[in-house]
Protein backbone atom coordinates (compact mmCIF):
# COMPACT_ATOMS: atom_id res chain seq x y z
CA UNK A 1 0.00 0.00 0.00
CA UNK A 2 1.43 3.36 -1.01
CA UNK A 3 -0.35 6.46 0.21
CA UNK A 4 0.10 10.12 1.00
CA UNK A 5 -0.10 11.67 4.45
CA UNK A 6 -0.74 15.30 5.31
CA UNK A 7 0.08 16.39 1.76
CA UNK A 8 3.32 14.40 1.45
CA UNK A 9 3.49 11.70 -1.21
CA UNK A 10 6.14 8.98 -1.41
CA UNK A 11 8.72 9.41 -4.19
CA UNK A 12 9.63 6.03 -5.64
CA UNK A 13 12.17 5.52 -8.42
CA UNK A 14 10.89 3.63 -11.44
CA UNK A 15 13.54 0.94 -10.97
CA UNK A 16 12.77 0.40 -7.27
CA UNK A 17 10.87 -2.69 -6.15
CA UNK A 18 8.14 -2.14 -3.54
CA UNK A 19 6.21 -5.28 -2.73
CA UNK A 20 2.45 -4.83 -2.84
CA UNK A 21 2.25 -6.09 0.76
CA UNK A 22 4.56 -3.30 1.99
CA UNK A 23 3.19 -0.09 3.55
CA UNK A 24 4.79 3.18 2.40
CA UNK A 25 3.21 6.34 3.82
CA UNK A 26 3.96 10.05 3.45
CA UNK A 27 7.38 11.65 3.30
CA UNK A 28 9.36 8.70 1.93
CA UNK A 29 11.99 8.60 -0.83
CA UNK A 30 12.96 5.26 -2.36
CA UNK A 31 15.91 5.39 -4.73
CA UNK A 32 16.85 3.55 -7.89
CA UNK A 33 17.23 -0.23 -7.60
CA UNK A 34 16.19 -0.16 -3.92
CA UNK A 35 13.84 -2.84 -2.63
CA UNK A 36 11.13 -2.89 0.03
CA UNK A 37 9.86 -6.38 0.86
CA UNK A 38 6.55 -7.84 2.16
CA UNK A 39 5.00 -6.50 5.36
CA UNK A 40 7.59 -3.74 5.70
CA UNK A 41 6.39 -0.38 7.00
CA UNK A 42 8.00 2.93 5.99
CA UNK A 43 5.97 5.56 7.84
CA UNK A 44 7.05 9.08 6.91
CA UNK A 45 4.68 11.04 9.13
CA UNK A 46 7.18 12.57 11.61
CA UNK A 47 10.14 13.21 9.36
CA UNK A 48 11.55 12.05 6.07
CA UNK A 49 12.54 8.46 5.39
CA UNK A 50 15.19 7.88 2.72
CA UNK A 51 15.99 4.49 1.22
CA UNK A 52 18.94 5.26 -1.04
CA UNK A 53 19.96 3.62 -4.29
CA UNK A 54 20.28 -0.15 -4.05
CA UNK A 55 19.33 -0.31 -0.36
CA UNK A 56 16.96 -3.04 0.78
CA UNK A 57 14.45 -3.24 3.61
CA UNK A 58 13.51 -6.84 4.26
CA UNK A 59 10.28 -8.49 5.38
CA UNK A 60 8.52 -7.06 8.48
CA UNK A 61 11.06 -4.28 9.05
CA UNK A 62 9.98 -0.81 10.22
CA UNK A 63 11.51 2.59 9.40
CA UNK A 64 10.13 5.71 11.10
CA UNK A 65 11.03 9.31 12.05
CA UNK A 66 13.90 10.61 9.93
CA UNK A 67 15.38 7.20 9.15
CA UNK A 68 17.98 7.20 6.40
CA UNK A 69 19.55 4.24 4.64
CA UNK A 70 22.69 4.86 2.64
CA UNK A 71 23.38 3.35 -0.76
CA UNK A 72 23.42 -0.46 -0.85
CA UNK A 73 22.68 -0.82 2.85
CA UNK A 74 20.54 -3.64 4.25
CA UNK A 75 17.90 -3.73 6.97
CA UNK A 76 17.19 -7.37 7.85
CA UNK A 77 13.93 -9.13 8.58
CA UNK A 78 11.88 -7.60 11.43
CA UNK A 79 14.51 -4.96 12.24
CA UNK A 80 13.62 -1.41 13.30
CA UNK A 81 15.42 1.79 12.32
CA UNK A 82 13.89 4.71 14.20
CA UNK A 83 15.23 8.21 13.58
CA UNK A 84 18.69 6.86 12.76
CA UNK A 85 21.14 6.62 9.88
CA UNK A 86 22.56 3.46 8.34
CA UNK A 87 25.51 4.31 6.08
CA UNK A 88 26.55 2.87 2.73
CA UNK A 89 26.88 -0.94 2.59
CA UNK A 90 26.09 -1.27 6.31
CA UNK A 91 23.86 -4.10 7.50
CA UNK A 92 21.30 -4.14 10.31
CA UNK A 93 20.66 -7.78 11.22
CA UNK A 94 17.36 -9.54 11.77
CA UNK A 95 15.33 -8.29 14.76
CA UNK A 96 17.93 -5.62 15.54
CA UNK A 97 16.89 -2.13 16.65
CA UNK A 98 18.69 1.14 15.81
CA UNK A 99 17.33 4.08 17.81
CA UNK A 100 17.06 7.86 17.52
CA UNK A 101 20.19 9.73 16.53
CA UNK A 102 22.31 6.60 16.14
CA UNK A 103 24.63 6.31 13.14
CA UNK A 104 25.76 2.95 11.78
CA UNK A 105 29.01 3.57 9.90
CA UNK A 106 29.89 2.53 6.37
CA UNK A 107 30.28 -1.23 6.02
CA UNK A 108 29.38 -1.85 9.67
CA UNK A 109 27.18 -4.72 10.85
CA UNK A 110 24.64 -4.66 13.68
CA UNK A 111 24.27 -8.30 14.76
CA UNK A 112 20.86 -9.95 14.80
CA UNK A 113 18.81 -9.10 17.87
CA UNK A 114 21.09 -6.26 18.98
CA UNK A 115 19.99 -2.81 20.16
CA UNK A 116 21.94 0.27 19.09
CA UNK A 117 20.86 2.86 21.65
CA UNK A 118 20.06 6.47 20.79
CA UNK A 119 22.99 8.65 19.80
CA UNK A 120 25.43 5.76 19.40
CA UNK A 121 28.10 6.02 16.68
CA UNK A 122 28.94 2.61 15.24
CA UNK A 123 32.39 2.88 13.61
CA UNK A 124 32.80 1.94 9.95
CA UNK A 125 33.61 -1.72 9.19
CA UNK A 126 32.81 -2.81 12.75
CA UNK A 127 30.59 -5.61 14.02
CA UNK A 128 28.51 -4.57 17.03
CA UNK A 129 26.39 -6.95 19.09
CA UNK A 130 24.37 -7.12 22.27
CA UNK A 131 21.97 -4.95 24.22
CA UNK A 132 23.21 -2.31 24.23
CA UNK A 133 25.29 -3.06 21.14
CA UNK A 134 29.04 -2.90 21.68
CA UNK A 135 31.92 -3.25 19.23
CA UNK A 136 33.15 -6.85 18.90
CA UNK A 137 35.57 -6.84 15.97
CA UNK A 138 36.54 -5.07 12.78
CA UNK A 139 35.18 -6.70 9.65
CA UNK A 140 36.10 -6.88 6.00
CA UNK A 141 33.72 -9.36 4.40
CA UNK A 142 32.96 -8.88 0.70
CA UNK A 143 30.03 -11.31 0.94
CA UNK A 144 28.35 -9.13 3.58
CA UNK A 145 29.03 -6.03 1.53
CA UNK A 146 27.41 -7.74 -1.49
CA UNK A 147 24.13 -8.44 0.36
CA UNK A 148 22.41 -5.43 -1.18
CA UNK A 149 23.62 -6.40 -4.65
CA UNK A 150 22.00 -9.83 -4.24
CA UNK A 151 18.75 -8.20 -3.11
CA UNK A 152 18.77 -5.83 -6.09
CA UNK A 153 19.06 -8.86 -8.38
CA UNK A 154 16.31 -10.69 -6.47
CA UNK A 155 14.03 -7.65 -6.73
CA UNK A 156 14.49 -7.64 -10.49
CA UNK A 157 13.52 -11.32 -10.63
CA UNK A 158 10.42 -10.64 -8.52
CA UNK A 159 9.45 -7.75 -10.75
CA UNK A 160 9.86 -9.85 -13.88
CA UNK A 161 8.47 -13.23 -12.78
CA UNK A 162 5.97 -12.99 -9.93
CA UNK A 163 2.21 -12.86 -10.52
CA UNK A 164 -0.72 -12.54 -8.13
CA UNK A 165 -2.62 -15.79 -7.99
CA UNK A 166 -5.82 -14.75 -6.21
Amino acid sequence: MIRSFDGAEPEIADSAYVDEAAVVIGNVVIGADASVWPNTTLRGDHGRIVVSEGANVQDNAVLHEDAELGPYSTVGHSAIVHGATVAERALVGMNAVVLDGAHVGEGAVVAAGSVVTGGTEVPPSTLVAGTPAEPKTEIDDPQLEATADRYAELATRYDETSDRLD
